[in-house]
């Protein structure tokens, strides 16, 4: 299985390369996202930079839309330096690199703003560092937004109004237990699901980030949206390790600095993204909730965190991210 996802990547790479033939090697990256998205448009922006910087010894193709398959497979042809580079969510890498599963801690994040600081700090360069032994080299991470909880029957502004309801999640027992302990019912189910799912009563709402609950038209049938920011999950780019290590080390830093520079612009449009959501909703009539104490909400979480975070190491990210102001 593994070796026909890298072949069917492997030729979808070398028939749609012709549109970067410019330059003396063209890397080519993997996103899932459509064109036109935030990450998309970074990875873009990084490889016009990358191109200057190296006099046209290299550039990147972007091939969005999973054109070279989902995360998870794009993730192993990376690996295997069948494909170049991926941008990914951390949740894939979860299971295999413990230090990815700390950002994905409900509320170990105090805002978007937070989060971007600690990934440019020490906390994000432990996790860039973790990814050498998986022969991926970690260069910047990206915006996934924020997710909060969105549902049909009434706003929420404390957890006594959660008590009861029906909420759909990722399919992450971790995002399970987050719902639990906030005395909700979570129901792992498959995104393209969940506005019918919502519409018939099967659940009461879901939660996401506000670019994703306006475009999937969820705001359609759940006119309630509260900004609690439960989950603040960045997403990565990863270059391959065999793809690295053949690049001189003028060409290794150019590639660093050029994927740096990138993440200002996507961090542009990202904002600008989920701003034009936000109007967007608004203007339908949404009920969207912002004057919410979290504090409840995070000590909630407790046993949630006493069940991830379990070695020393970890806990020491989680109180490195803590005092990071």
């Amino acid at each position: 299985m593994k070796k026909r996802h890298i072949l069917t990547a492997l030729l979808a790479s070398v028939a749609l390369a012709g549109a970067a033939t410019a330059c003396e090697r063209t890397l080519r990256s993997a996103d899932t996202h459509p064109d036109g998205y935030p990450t998309v448009e970074a990875v873009k922006a990084m490889g016009k930079m990358l191109e200057e910087k190296t006099n046209g010894r290299l550039c990147i193709e972007v091939f969005f839309g999973a054109q070279l398959g989902e995360e998870k497979d794009a993730i192993e042809q990376t690996q295997f330096g069948v494909i170049d580079m991926a941008r990914v969510s951390l949740g894939p890498f979860n299971n295999i690199i413990e230090e990815t599963q700390i950002p994905s801690l409900p509320y170990i994040f105090r805002s978007p703003d937070h989060m971007r600081k600690v990934m440019a700090g020490p906390v994000g360069q432990q996790i860039k560092d973790a990814f050498t032994q998986h022969d991926l080299i970690g260069l910047t991470f990206y915006d996934a937004g924020s997710r909060s909880f969105y549902n049909s029957q009434k706003p929420i502004h404390s957890m006594a109004d959660l008590a009861g309801m029906k909420f759909r999640v990722m399919q992450s027992d971790m995002f399970v237990d987050m719902v639990s302990a906030l005395g909700a019912n979570a129901t792992p189910m498959p995104y393209g699901e969940v506005y019918s799912s919502i519409q018939t009563g099967v659940i009461d709402g879901a939660e996401n980030n506000p670019p994703s609950y306006e475009s999937s038209g969820h705001y359609e049938v759940a006119k309630y949206y509260t900004l609690d920011q439960h989950l603040i999950v960045p997403e990565v780019l990863v270059m391959s390790k065999k793809t690295f290590d053949s690049l001189s080390a003028e060409d290794q830093a150019a590639v660093k600095e050029a994927a740096s520079a990138s993440n200002a612009v996507m961090q542009d449009l990202w904002n600008k993204r989920e701003e034009a959501s936000m109007e967007k909703v608004k203007a339908a009539g949404i009920e969207v909730v912002t004057d919410i104490d979290k504090t409840p909400f995070i000590e909630a979480m407790a046993p949630v965190y006493e069940k991830y975070v379990t070695s020393d190491k970890l806990k020491k990210m989680v109180e490195d991210i803590q005092a990071t102001e």
